[in-house]
């Protein structure tokens, strides 16, 4: 289960912000009394360091799968968007929940999940209601790709389905994330464009030529060792 994470954990058990959370230490008290440039000025500070928690998992080079059971709720939300590969089991259920805490999603919910989803209607529906939305329509949606019985069984294809991937070329599976990542906010003659560059000197490498051998051997990649980046 993904615990509940979201931006707001800066704020106080009342769910208050003040001058004091917010301004660095040693500020003027000036500043403290009337700052409210620099308030807002360290508050974007730190919704951006908050932000950079999640983008980092989509920066990552390597494939990320995310297995999730029971709930994945506001930050889990953000959290599993960044990811590469979403898997879960019946019981899951997954929540955009800062409407209901007095707050838009501001770590990536709203700006990844149009884009997983691809329903404007169904992304507004969860962010302006957050109400759960249960494995089967997670599925339909594809918010999740594959659903299973239970918490081993999702493991267990999630283990195998990240061995088949690290079998692979490492300069092949890396550069498919970057120029997926890349497609998804370009238009499709920009990410041609990026692609043609890319390969230009990606090509340059013996994996092809195992990749092929291997093929016309009628091994799987399995049986080849490529070298690591």
């Amino acid at each position: 289960m993904f615990g509940v994470h979201h931006g707001a954990s800066w704020s106080r058990p009342d769910g208050s912000v003040v001058a004091g959370d917010v301004l660095p230490c040693g500020a003027p008290e000036g500043d403290r009394l009337a700052g409210e440039a620099r308030i807002s000025w360290n508050m974007r500070k730190i919704i951006s360091k908050y932000q950079d928690t999640f983008s980092v998992i989509e920066k990552c080079p390597k494939p990320v799968v995310v297995a999730v059971h029971g709930a994945c709720v506001g930050g889990g939300v953000d959290l599993i968007t960044a990811c590469d590969i979403r898997l879960c089991t019946q019981d899951a259920w997954f929540q955009v929940k800062e409407v209901d805490i007095g707050l838009a999603a501001d770590v990536g919910t709203l700006q990844r999940l149009p884009k997983v989803i691809g329903s404007r209607s169904l992304v507004n529906e969860l962010a302006l209601t957050a109400r759960r939305l249960y494995a089967d329509e997670a599925l339909s949606c594809g918010l999740v790709s594959r659903v299973f019985v239970d918490k081993e069984a999702m493991m267990s294809a999630a283990m195998a389905m990240a061995e088949q991937i690290a079998a692979r070329s490492p300069v092949a599976v890396q550069g498919t994330k970057v120029n997926l990542l890349y497609s998804r906010d370009h238009s499709v003659q920009e990410g041609l464009n990026y692609m043609a560059a890319w390969n230009m000197s990606m090509l340059q490498t013996q994996d092809v030529m195992k990749s092929a051998q291997a093929s016309m051997e009628k091994k799987g990649p399995e049986s080849i060792t490529f070298s690591k980046l």
